[in-house]
């Protein structure tokens, strides 16, 4: 049936699925904070792209503009995806080493 080397590349596998299973659940665990405007508005997210909190500072708020408000929301939440899918990757890379593999890691 298999060979040697086909069942050594199995096994391989598995435990390479396993651990990225670990890694993601500590991923979970793990969070990142960013801010915007100066600290004005702060996001909070964890390792698996989940918003855990925003934090809008009182004095933008009453500022009662719109436009900028949702552009600090708006920034503050795109920099926290950023800095997820470089901890996940860092993370990743842990087990894969260099090796790329194509969906593994979403284009930053």
């Amino acid at each position: 049936m298999f060979d040697k080397g086909w069942t050594g590349l199995f096994k391989q596998a598995s435990q390479m699925q396993s651990k990225l299973a670990e890694i993601q659940e500590g991923l979970a665990e793990k969070t990142i904070e960013v801010s915007t405007g100066g600290g004005m508005v702060k996001v909070v997210a964890n390792g698996l792209n989940e918003i855990i909190s925003i934090r809008i500072d009182d004095e933008l708020i009453n500022m009662k503009d719109r436009e900028v408000l949702e552009d600090l929301i708006t920034g503050a939440v795109n920099e926290a995806n950023k800095k997820v899918k470089e901890l996940a990757q860092g993370e990743m890379t842990k087990v894969t080493g260099d090796i790329k593999f194509p969906g593994l890691f979403p284009p930053t």
